[in-house]
């Protein structure tokens, strides 16, 4: 009810919930203040029972940003992100989201625009590039945006 959705719910049941963004237009009934500058908004469901009981809970959508300074690895863990502390009104520790252990997890989520219809961009590749491409072009038939 967030955003308005363009693509079959099959698709959304394949890529979600797990590693992948998707960037949607907005609907109306989305918080105006929340990315006021662009009529997108990215929706994400992980595939982490602690902060899929959490979003349960809740009434509406959370309004998260990643644990790291821009441009830096994702961190996986609470103490990885220990330097923020004093700047954050609240740290929820739901355990790791990841394998601390594998570098591909801490290349964030595959943030792929799906506003046009038909089409896709892929914005940040992440962790979960090759299988959403495969899904989209493949079981979809949707093409790259710049083709």
């Amino acid at each position: 009810r967030y955003c308005q959705v363009n693509v079959p719910d099959e698709l959304l049941r394949d890529l979600l919930p797990g590693p992948v963004t998707l960037v949607l237009r907005r609907s109306e009934e989305l918080n105006k203040d929340l990315n006021p500058f662009t009529s997108l908004v990215g929706v994400r469901i992980p595939n982490h029972p602690f902060i899929r009981d959490l979003a349960r809970a809740c009434s509406g959508p959370l309004a998260l940003t990643s644990a790291n300074i821009s441009s830096q690895a994702s961190t996986l863990t609470v103490s990885e992100f220990q330097d923020l502390w004093p700047q954050l009104s609240l740290i929820i520790d739901g355990g790791p989201i990841g394998d601390v252990q594998s570098p591909e997890c801490r290349l964030g989520s595959t943030v792929v625009d799906l506003s046009v219809s038909g089409k896709f961009t892929i914005i940040r590749p992440g962790c979960a590039l090759t299988s959403t491409v495969e899904i989209l072009r493949q079981k979809y038939g949707l093409i790259p945006e710049s083709s």
